[in-house]
């Protein structure tokens, strides 16, 4: 519930929702933008399945909030039933190698490292999340991986493209 009301609040605020970029105009870095339709509340109906419970309750088709609730939720979700068990894996870690702590900074507590293991866990699952559902191919993150190829994987990769566009009639020939 906490995280749904902390990503409520992410969402209101143009500084956590907006990039900062460098305007040549202005000379300045400027934060303004049209948020992705992440940020934005979305109209979603309701499944067949609650019909009967929507009836009793009074409740109407269908149901609006932010899609970035959705991320929201299954990060929460993994962080409080998952995210521990990151403490039984560094445990077993420092079994394996006979020893107690992973530091003595801080004294009686383990050391950063025995503060952070749960971290850890939430931080790869958080990396996997980001790249599996949220970080999706635009055209300009495609040209840039293009723009990093070398020329004449560049020239293969121009060739193939031309090639699959005249052969869906996208794209003309050249008379």
């Amino acid at each position: 519930v906490m995280s749904l009301g902390l990503a409520f609040f992410m969402c209101q605020v143009p500084y956590l929702i907006c990039p900062i970029e460098y305007s040549a105009e202005l000379e300045r870095m400027t934060m303004s933008c049209e948020p992705s339709a992440l940020f934005r509340p979305q109209e979603y109906g309701l499944p067949d399945t609650v019909t009967t419970w929507r009836r009793i309750l009074g409740i109407k088709e269908t149901v609006t909030f932010y899609p970035f609730f959705i991320h929201c939720f299954f990060m929460s979700l993994f962080a409080s039933i998952i995210g521990p068990f990151g403490g039984f894996f560094a445990s077993g870690f420092k079994r394996a190698f006979k020893i107690k702590d992973f530091g003595d900074l801080i004294p009686g507590h383990g050391g950063i490292m025995d503060r952070f293991d749960c971290q850890f866990l939430m931080a790869t699952f958080v990396n996997v999340y980001i790249h599996s559902f949220i970080n999706i191919p635009t055209p300009g993150k495609l040209l840039q991986q293009v723009f990093m190829l070398r020329p004449d994987e560049q020239l293969e990769l121009f060739h193939g493209l031309q090639d699959s566009l005249l052969a869906r009639g996208i794209l003309q020939p050249e008379a």
